[in-house]
């Protein structure tokens, strides 16, 4: 059980940032502080909260580790306040150091102040000798509390034995965090944290809407120029070479030089800055000549497709709908049964990209606060007209939509098949062609 608070609990009204200034890292706090507290229990929250607020600082509050991260995947917060139970009757701390090791190995200068009772003096000690800035005792005192949140905030971070990570601040950028735990996410990760404190060339690979783009800051926040913004240059409009001449140092980010032939690729690697480093994105890895790839592409990075990171969706739908929900002034939806079992059997056209815009079309078309598998179902269709697939596939999906609406309308076949436009003998025709 959780001790009790100091102060009483009250309602918070939590003001969003205004300018952000760092994804948990440590800087000088001349004004407002950006704040991100992550406690599943309201009542800490909320007392956290006021204590902030009132001393004029900005905060966010995270019921968890999921929505922490989606949170810090969306802004850039001055410092994390981290609980370090959640499961219930849990006391160990193995999930918030867990937590806490993750946030470091994406940005080791995070600034993170961990939060236990009297009794985890034990898991403290242990999450200072982690890396964590500081720690708060519960209960606490307000003066104390703010005292170490501003103090942390402002001392900068060692640099000199940690590499730069790709969860770091990039200047004008959002933040690149990449969400998700599944294997092929976090090889990734493991990737970019190997190969981004280097000047080698990069080539992002892997399916369009996957999240190449994302993959690329991701490498250049990882990187000894992450203080410089990375310049974009599309190389399909060759008269935007010229800006090429004016950059001698710096990240390039290169979009398409697979899509050039073999002249324009050596007229290009002529014009290429020396001293500047190169991150390139491309469909077809192959189609860069070999001259060209020692500079821009030593190391390839491919971006997953959603199948290949099947055990994310259920994560990165919770996340496009937290963040369409915000922007649309909606409270966060909720998915029933069925709609999150129709995110993982679909295919998704363009990705998750295309996830994401599934989400919030039925975000905007819902009512109550509720995502409903009808809601997403017109999603697939598009997957047909847009990129022809096997029978096989077009089965699978038609299967998964008939299951989906079944178990939305409580195996109702009525019901079930106005959802799905079709008649009643249409549905129990397909019913019995899937076995169903």
């Amino acid at each position: 059980m959780k001790p009790p608070l100091s102060p009483p609990t009250a309602e918070s009204d939590r003001s969003r940032p205004d300018s952000l200034s760092g994804n948990g890292r440590c800087g000088a706090s001349s004004s407002a502080l950006s704040i991100l507290v992550i406690d599943d229990n309201p009542r800490i929250a909320e007392s956290l909260g006021i204590a902030i607020e009132l001393a004029g600082h900005r905060l966010d509050i995270a019921s968890g580790p999921e929505e922490g991260f989606s949170r810090l995947a969306a802004q850039r917060y001055d410092a994390i306040l981290l609980d370090l139970n959640y499961a219930a009757g849990r006391t160990d701390g193995a999930e918030g150091l867990a937590m806490l090791a993750r946030l470091l190995a994406d940005d080791p200068a995070a600034c993170i102040i961990v939060i236990t009772a009297h009794s985890g003096i034990r898991l403290a000690v242990a999450a200072m000798q982690a890396g964590a800035r500081d720690f708060v005792m519960k209960p606490w005192r307000n003066a104390e509390l703010i005292a170490k949140i501003e103090v942390a905030a402002a001392r900068p971070a060692p640099r000199a034995d940690r590499p730069h990570a790709y969860g770091g601040e990039v200047p004008g950028g959002e933040p690149a965090r990449l969400l998700g735990d599944s294997p092929a996410i976090e090889q990734v990760r493991a990737l970019i944290r190997r190969v981004g404190p280097t000047r080698a060339g990069i080539v992002v690979t892997g399916p369009s809407g996957a999240g190449r783009t994302l993959i690329a800051q991701a490498v250049h926040a990882a990187s000894g120029d992450v203080d410089r913004p990375m310049a974009r240059l599309d190389l399909r409009d060759t008269a935007a070479w010229d800006r090429l001449a004016g950059e001698e140092a710096g990240t390039w980010l290169l979009r398409h030089p697979d899509r050039l032939d073999e002249v324009a690729q050596a007229r290009l690697l002529d014009r290429l800055p020396m001293a500047a480093r190169f991150i390139a994105i491309a469909d077809d890895p192959g189609g860069i000549t070999p001259a060209l790839a020692r500079r821009i592409a030593t190391v390839e990075i491919a971006a997953p497709s959603l199948v290949q990171r099947q055990a994310d969706i259920p994560l990165l739908a919770r996340h496009f709908a937290r963040i369409a929900a915000e922007r649309h002034g909606r409270p966060a939806p909720r998915f029933t049964p069925a709609a999150e079992a129709l995110l993982i059997s679909a295919p998704w056209p363009d990705e998750t990209r295309g996830l994401s815009a599934a989400i919030e079309r039925a975000l905007l078309l819902g009512d109550g606060g509720v995502i409903e598998a009808a809601l997403l179902a017109p999603a697939a269709p598009v997957v047909a007209a847009a990129a022809p697939r096997s029978s096989f596939d077009l089965d699978e999906t038609e299967r998964g939509m008939i299951e989906a609406a079944l178990i939305e309308h409580h195996h109702n076949v009525t019901h079930a098949a106005q959802a799905l436009g079709l008649s009643r003998g249409a549905l129990y025709r397909r019913m019995a062609r899937h076995g169903l």
